[in-house]
């Protein structure tokens, strides 16, 4: 193999995130006590993501549990990045993890952090969360909304809530379901890109 193949490989790695997202973030509140409300937010982001042609319809962010900081908040870029990691979920923990200064959200010294996700995590940012330090996951959209429109989220097992229970990370789940599950439909509706693996 000669020097040309060799250097073909990419030296950075990229994440452009969409140009509404500064504003709407400037006109929210920085703190938000209420579970349900973080969830809006969250929520609000995604149907964003979808009106504007940025990506799929998910969103998720990470709080400070006990003051209800925002450190991040990420959309779904899988499309507009060409890149399969780049779900919410993963988005939101990448930012956090840089704006904090290390890849463990539960270290010493930090607060207790959560993530937040208009939909119940894949097989990948399921795989995600106990590695990324945060204490806590609240979901809105259940997992078989996602897949009734016809997203493969993949191998996951059925006890997940136990499994990060059992690592000491909490789960509230179906928070802002209906709301949450209607950004799936309204996605389906507008003919919205099903980005599954070896599509047809």
């Amino acid at each position: 193999m000669g020097a040309a193949a060799m250097s073909f490989q990419p030296e950075t790695l990229e994440i452009q995130l969409p140009g509404w997202l500064e504003d709407f973030l400037l006109e929210r509140a920085t703190c938000i006590p209420q579970p349900d409300d973080r969830m809006s937010l969250v929520v609000e982001a995604a149907r964003l993501n979808v009106s504007q042609g940025t990506g799929g319809p998910f969103a998720a962010a990470v709080f400070e549990s006990g003051s209800g900081k925002l450190v991040s908040l990420g959309v779904n870029l899988v499309v507009s990045g060409g890149l399969s990691m780049l779900h919410a979920e993963m988005v939101a923990l990448a930012l956090a993890q840089m704006k904090t200064g290390g890849y463990d959200l539960g270290r010493r010294g930090l607060p207790a952090h959560e993530l937040v996700a208009s939909t119940e995590p894949c097989a990948m940012c399921f795989g995600a969360i106990p590695w990324s330090g945060v204490r806590r996951v609240i979901t809105g959209a259940r997992d078989s909304d996602a897949r009734s429109i016809g997203f493969d989220e993949g191998p996951k097992m059925k006890g997940w809530r136990s499994e990060l229970e059992k690592r000491g990370i909490a789960t509230l789940c179906d928070v802002g379901r209906e709301a949450a599950a209607q950004v799936l439909l309204e996605y389906s509706r507008q003919g919205g890109k099903i980005y599954n693996s070896r599509e047809p």
